[in-house]
């Protein structure tokens, strides 16, 4: 069958792996590695925690304020345009802070430098990250009704890249950071010449675009707010990550003073929540197949709710394990099902301010579980995270009890 007769969505399907996995995995993997690798390398190079912690401050700080500039500008270049851009800036920054590293490897400048390089990097990744959601989203559409696996294989690529980017960041510090940064220098690149393949994604009309660049976030949260069946569920999820943030941020005094054990304990309970996840997300590839969205999000909803409130009253260090697994992996379910759901109902042309306001209103509660987390003594955490997986609950049940009757998904 020559090119010109081939149907379109078997060409599509055919080119998954260049046009949208490919490029998703290179840029996922610089995403990670320069989350969780430039703390270490402030650290190593300053041997400070205070710009540790500033250094983490900076990296995400602007990563939030840039939500509503880079869905707007996403829906008024194209997520390809963008992705390339945003790819292509990250690797000659970090080219240069290599470049200066290697010329200043300690001292005043190696500060700065490595201070600058989190910011900056921060704010391209966020943009970056947000065309390559909505370029998912736009293969979503194009699968039909074969959008959750396109979703569900995004997800996948993204926690194979949390396991692996921190770990390998930390063994190419070990050589030295201009290793380091030249190594996420060289995926950067390549995620910024993938890019060029990634299929267009709708925008704005030309009419639409004026003044829009300032407005991205209340655009897109006024399409939430029109669309009832994702509203429940971001409510529901963000109710969620409140419970999901504060074990996280609590995590390492519950592991390390309650348990007693080592502080490679917690990273062993994140590892078994990463792999927890990737099983889940593969799980649901099927159950999603044979039984729809609303039943795989409403079991994940019940499983997540049952964990989290075990996890508050666990015993022992290893059934703490085994239960935040429990919960990452029932978080992953619903992360598969709002994916899927936001790619089915928000406008393509306004995809990108709606997914920016979406992430943001998703991420809010982190920074509220590290206020509890500081402001709680350490006696008291298993109550404060027994109430707000309380919550949890009542959010997750009430969201999927009105989302039962809900076409959007029942389809």
């Amino acid at each position: 069958m020559s090119p010109a007769v081939t149907p379109r969505h078997a060409r599509h399907s055919a080119g998954l792996m260049r046009s949208m996995y490919l490029p998703r995995t290179a840029d996922a993997l610089a995403f990670a590695m320069c989350t969780y690798g430039i703390p270490l390398l402030v650290l190593a190079t300053t041997r400070s925690a205070a710009l540790t912690g500033a250094a983490f401050a900076l990296e995400w700080i602007p990563r939030l304020a840039a939500f509503g500039w880079a869905g707007s500008i996403v829906d008024r270049r194209g997520a390809a345009v963008v992705f390339h851009l945003a790819s292509l800036g990250r690797a000659l920054v970090l080219a240069a802070g290599a470049a200066l590293l290697h010329f200043y490897p300690s001292g005043t400048a190696a500060s700065a430098t490595v201070l600058v390089l989190a910011a900056t990097t921060g704010v391209l990744t966020e943009f970056s990250y947000i065309a390559a959601e909505t370029a998912g989203a736009a293969a979503g559409r194009q699968a039909g009704k074969r959008a959750h696996r396109v979703q569900a294989a995004l997800l996948g690529i993204d926690q194979t890249a949390t396991l692996a980017g921190p770990a390998l960041a930390g063994v190419l510090l070990l050589a030295g950071a201009p290793t380091m940064l030249a190594v996420i220098t060289v995926l950067s690149l390549l995620a910024a010449m993938l890019a060029l393949r990634t299929p267009p994604s709708p925008v704005a009309p030309a009419g639409a675009q004026r003044g829009r660049s300032g407005a991205g976030l209340l655009t897109g949260w006024r399409t939430i707010c029109s669309l009832p069946a994702l509203g429940w569920l971001v409510t529901g999820l963000t109710l969620s990550n409140l419970a999901t943030g504060l074990l996280q941020a609590a995590g390492p005094v519950i592991v390390v003073q309650h348990f007693g054990q080592s502080t490679t304990a917690v990273g062993l309970v994140w590892s078994a929540a990463a792999g927890a996840t990737l099983l889940s997300v593969t799980i649901c590839w099927f159950a999603l197949d044979r039984l729809g969205l609303w039943p795989v999000g409403a079991a994940c909803a019940a499983l997540a709710s049952l964990a989290c409130l075990a996890a508050a009253q666990a015993p022992d260090y290893w059934s703490y394990l085994v239960l935040v697994a429990v919960l990452m992996a029932a978080d992953g379910g619903m992360t598969v099902v709002l994916r899927t759901l936001r790619s089915r109902l928000i406008p393509p042309e306004k995809f990108g301010s709606t997914l920016s306001a979406t992430i943001l209103v998703l991420l809010l509660p982190f920074p509220v579980a590290g206020a509890l987390t500081a402001l709680t003594p350490p006696d008291a955490l298993g109550h404060v995270i027994t109430v707000c997986a309380g919550l949890q609950a009542l959010g997750l049940l009430y969201a999927f009890a009105r989302l039962r009757a809900d076409p959007a998904l029942c389809a």
